[in-house]
């Protein structure tokens, strides 16, 4: 008897290649973040990969995905301000604070009007003192806190300081009008907050409970304005008009350093800084800055002390490429 052939034997195996840029990819509902990122890279071959900043499987929107020199910057893009639109379902809680999660109580919805939505709604804005879900990727002991809670481990997570620059009602005209009681909200919001978390304590405030039933991301500083890609769209693209069109969707690793002062240095001063050497100051501002040659074009990241002094941090490889200054 014959054993059936494995289909993953005869598909080619991809060939990697050193490509540089950033992808802004629509992700869909469905996939973690992860997958997305490893259906683009090997979509476009990329030999190294990472997003910024992970979205849930049930979110839909703007994944930054940076290849080859621009994972450099992932990091800091990590903490950039956020935006999302997302629904959220009152009278119902569940365990992940989603749809995805299993329902943990149900309450009657009180009637509400839109200026107790809105009082509630500012009471979440601003500096505010907020708990992760226990179905996030937050890790304790080197392991994410979803992993203890799918093995129905008990969690206490601490709340944490984040910042909310904004929490709008959109739109409550399904809950007004007699229909589902959704709420339809629009939130700004710094690095580490949890929409999630945010509707689940909107729900608490107006005492009924809630969960998030839709999220999408909107923009992720410094994309403002994305023209995202989605995953089809970009196999589509692929299939028609050949891999090589593929590298127009994708941004120059400048476009993503425009979140950090700039500090323009001299061809003498790139090549010292590529070699790991200093450079005596004025520079300014203090803090971590983006270097660019005097082209404009990206070297890395480097940081200014408090006495003016220049020191790299994380640089392009065109940054040390030449001999260093005698």
């Amino acid at each position: 008897m014959t054993t059936p052939a494995d289909p993953r034997a005869s598909r080619p195996r991809t060939v990697f290649r050193a490509l540089d840029g950033i992808l802004l990819l629509d992700k869909p509902r469905g996939l973690s973040s992860n997958q997305a990122l490893q259906r683009v890279r090997h979509l476009f071959r990329a030999e190294k990969a990472g997003h910024t900043g992970s979205l849930d499987p049930l979110a839909t929107g703007l994944l930054p995905v940076c290849f080859g020199e621009a994972t450099k910057i992932a990091g800091g893009l990590l903490g950039a301000r956020k935006a999302y639109e997302t629904v959220a379902r009152l009278g119902i809680t569940t365990d992940s604070d989603d749809a995805e999660g299993q329902p943990l109580r149900e309450r009657p919805v009180p009637v509400l009007t839109i200026a107790t939505i809105d009082a509630a709604l500012r009471a979440l804005t601003g500096r505010i003192r907020q708990r992760p879900p226990i179905y996030s990727a937050l890790k304790r002991g080197g392991e994410p806190l979803y992993a203890k809670a799918r093995r129905g481990e008990t969690i206490a997570v601490e709340e944490r300081e984040v910042e909310v620059h904004a929490f709008d009602l959109v739109s409550a005209a399904d809950l007004l009008d007699g229909g589902e009681p959704l709420l339809r909200l629009h939130v700004e919001c710094g690095s580490g907050t949890y929409v999630r978390s945010l509707v689940r304590d909107l729900g608490e405030l107006l005492g009924c409970g809630a969960h998030v039933a839709e999220l999408r991301r909107l923009w992720v500083d410094p994309f403002r304005d994305p023209r995202m890609w989605t995953l089809e769209g970009l196999e589509q693209l692929r299939a028609h008009a050949g891999e090589h069109v593929l590298e127009s969707c994708l941004l120059p690793v400048e476009a993503g350093m425009a979140s950090w002062p700039q500090v323009r240095v001299s061809a003498a001063q790139a090549r010292r800084l590529g070699h790991g050497q200093g450079l005596r100051g004025p520079f300014r501002p203090p803090g971590q800055v983006a270097l660019v040659d005097e082209a404009g074009r990206g070297l890395g990241l480097g940081e200014v002390g408090a006495d003016g002094g220049l020191r790299p941090l994380r640089l392009f490889r065109r940054a040390v490429a030449s001999p260093p200054a005698q």
